[in-house]
């Protein structure tokens, strides 16, 4: 028998959205990796652990992503509700951003990390402030993350400029170089508070460095109409114009299109970040994702940020999704479960260029959770997959496991001290 380091056993092994679940299922889990999976009672024959996660009602599945959030932002949850995207961002949150410190932004991410972790989220999309901070939070607490310095043509709270933002995200890909679960992005805010010249910069670093793009892109019908004002053309052929249309960008939102916007999107390769939730909490509408991936774009699912969500559940996000477009659709077969589950993990890991994420299968990352089934809401099970997307609410998330180290083991954090945690929080939202 081969010693490994982790060995989960449960009830039921789903290793991605499109393939039939495993009964009895287990997964062995070394130096970070999944080393096999399959039956349970293969692999107790060929492994013995260091250490077992037996879940006799459990649901063992690949731990989610979530494509797009600003993790600090948690510490403005409920803030300012029920108000547009400009006035919500313009007059309440950028104000309340100009106080923001790299202490705050640390302790509004473990928060976030905390939350997320207990929704089964092994990664997550970072654009914010501070994000050497957030960043190092990350590394701490032992989730995966891509990260990105928010580019602006005016000051933030962290930097003078959007050159001055740029240059730390330069100086952020250096550091963070060959990490293990960070990932460092180039992130614009958006085609309306990014200059051309800034936007093309931001795109030559990209260039420079092989690295991802990440923007807002056409959330609303006002960007839409405001980028047709002065730039004469949409948002998604202004980003084609400057260059950064390729496979590297992850386009956030991507509301306000038209058919040949997703055509484009769909030609040249880039990836999609949808963010239902926060769409319609914030009345922007409703992207059309059911025509994007019927076009071949490769979508994927995110909770944008706690100030506009206002959660960071990626669980209730698959939920909505599906149902979403289904209704929009009037066509009850849109966005089966399973693409929903997708969105959340082997599309999202194929948008940010990971093949070894998002799927258990031998050779992959450890990166899963298990769902605990003995709950009355989740009786009886015929369908796994449906029962992630359209039953499982995030206190059914038992286990977390990311990069093979446990983060979360029988509902209690391992990485993280939740007491302490919102005790700081507390002297935090004072000062706010």
């Amino acid at each position: 028998m081969e010693k490994v380091d982790i060995v989960v056993t449960g009830e039921l092994l789903v290793t991605d959205p499109f393939s039939p679940p495993v009964k009895d299922g287990a997964v062995a889990v070394k130096d970070g990796k999944i080393i096999a999976l399959g039956p349970k009672n293969g692999i107790e024959t060929a492994f013995y652990a260091a250490k077992r996660i037996d879940r006799p009602n459990g649901l063992i599945a690949p731990g989610l992503i979530n494509a797009h959030t600003h993790a600090a932002m948690t510490v403005f949850r409920g803030l300012a509700d029920d108000l547009p995207l400009k006035t919500w961002l313009e007059e309440h949150i950028f104000p309340k951003e100009a106080r923001l410190t790299p202490e705050i932004v640390a302790i509004g991410t473990e928060l976030a990390c905390a939350e997320m972790i207990r929704c089964g989220t092994t990664g997550f999309v970072d654009m914010y402030l501070f994000e050497d901070t957030v960043a190092s939070v990350v590394d701490r607490i032992g989730l995966r993350a891509w990260i990105g310095e928010g580019v602006f043509d005016f000051p933030s709270p962290a930097f003078s400029s959007g050159i001055e933002a740029l240059k730390e995200t330069g100086r952020l890909i250096s550091k963070w170089q060959g990490h293990p679960r960070i990932t460092i992005t180039v992130d614009p805010h958006t085609p309306y508070t990014c200059s051309p010249d800034l936007l093309i910069k931001a795109r030559d670093m990209a260039d420079k460095y092989g690295a991802m793009t990440v923007i807002h892109l056409a959330e609303t019908d006002w960007e839409a109409h405001e980028i047709q004002t002065r730039f004469g053309t949409s948002p998604v052929c202004h980003l084609d114009r400057l260059g950064l249309l390729n496979e590297r960008l992850l386009a956030v939102h991507c509301v306000s299109l038209d058919k040949d916007d997703i055509k484009l999107l769909a030609r040249k390769r880039a990836r999609v970040a949808h963010c239902p939730e926060s769409n319609l909490k914030l009345a922007s509408g409703v992207a059309p994702i059911a025509e994007m991936i019927q076009e071949g774009v490769i979508v994927a699912l995110g909770t944008d940020g706690a100030a506009s969500n206002n959660d960071l559940d990626l669980m209730s996000e698959m939920d909505t999704a599906a149902k979403l477009q289904k209704g929009i659709m009037k066509d009850p077969t849109f966005v089966p479960a399973s693409q929903a589950l997708a969105m959340a993990t082997t599309w999202a890991a194929k948008a940010l260029h990971r093949e070894d994420l998002g799927v258990l299968r031998k050779g992959a990352q450890a990166d899963l959770v298990v769902v605990d089934l003995n709950q009355v809401h989740l009786r009886p099970c015929y369908n796994p997959v449906s029962h992630i997307v359209y039953v499982a609410r995030s206190g059914d998330v038992q286990d977390v496991i990311a990069s093979g180290r446990v983060l979360m083991e029988d509902r209690r954090l391992t990485t993280i001290d939740e007491e302490d945690l919102l005790s700081r929080l507390k002297r935090i939202v004072q000062a706010i």
